[in-house]
């Protein structure tokens, strides 16, 4: 990587690399920073004389050498991230491996691509400094959707919504319940229309809840987790069990409908309350 000066005068600082990713792109357009790489990505400013121009290359390294971890798509890198956004204190290797249940090795490769990508930053390439938890979250709902993560079912509870929270409250069975209607306790937009809850077993679930299965108006989506730790974090409001903050807004930035505002909505109240839910 290159750092040099557009002009002679003030300081117009130029990046030229052969490949800058997507995040690193966004960090350097926000601090004002023109950029080129050699792929076509290029954003250059200049205030005398005016100049403009933007062009968009490659949006992956054509150079970059196969290695197992290199987006935030399954359940193993699922728990790594949860566990980055919702620690205060960045972990080491070894304590993220431990609490993931996950070996050490891909812990540092999912470290090493994380840091590739501007999502934390480490003091050489050992220890984590600091975590960019908003946009760690934006990109592994981007990698990773809802349907990724789990087997997606609809319903109909003709009764309405009120109706299930009141079954819910009854239900003896494991479940969390996430999306629009856990968004609603922290940062309500408009009333709850779909009900989106992680369950073991559809079938089982919808049969206690009284349940029809319905493509077309459903309000109630039951998802099946791939793994079990969506169930990890379960707060408990009022008699029904809660998903994990984090889990919420992921969810939502890949829900239908509004989905996507409520997660964002969701993540400004999560950055202006870290004491209420990281630990």
């Amino acid at each position: 990587m290159l750092v040099t000066r557009l002009t002679e005068g003030p300081a117009s600082p130029l990046v030229v690399a052969p490949f800058l990713t997507q995040s690193t792109r966004a960090q350097l357009k926000e601090s004002d920073v023109s950029y080129l790489d050699l792929t076509g990505n290029a954003h250059i400013i200049l205030p005398q004389p005016g100049l403009f121009i933007e062009t968009q290359g490659a949006s992956e390294d054509p150079n970059r050498a196969e290695r197992p971890a290199r987006s935030l798509r399954g359940p193993k890198a699922g728990r790594v991230v949860r566990a980055l956004i919702e620690l205060k204190t960045p972990p080491g290797v070894r304590e993220l491996a431990a609490l993931t249940k996950t070996d050490a090795g891909y812990i540092s490769r999912i470290l090493s691509f994380l840091d590739t990508e501007a999502l934390i930053t480490r003091v050489g390439r050992g220890c984590i400094e600091s975590v960019d938890w908003p946009a760690l979250l934006r990109r592994w709902a981007h990698e990773a959707p809802l349907d990724s993560r789990g087997q997606l079912r609809t319903f109909l509870e003709p009764r309405g919504l009120s109706a299930l929270i009141a079954r819910l409250t009854r239900l003896n069975a494991s479940y969390a319940v996430t999306g629009s209607l856990a968004a609603a306790q922290i940062a309500p937009i408009a009333p709850a229309r779909l009900a989106t809850i992680w369950v073991r077993d559809a079938d089982a679930v919808a049969s206690d809840l009284g349940l029809r299965p319905a493509d077309a108006g459903a309000n109630v989506m039951l998802a099946e987790a791939v793994d079990e730790n969506v169930f990890d974090g379960v707060l408990q409001r009022d008699g029904l069990c809660y998903a994990a903050l984090t889990l919420v807004a992921v969810d939502l930035l890949t829900s239908p409908g509004r989905g996507p505002q409520e997660g964002e909505e969701l993540i400004d109240w999560m950055k202006a309350n870290e004491e209420a839910w990281r630990r």
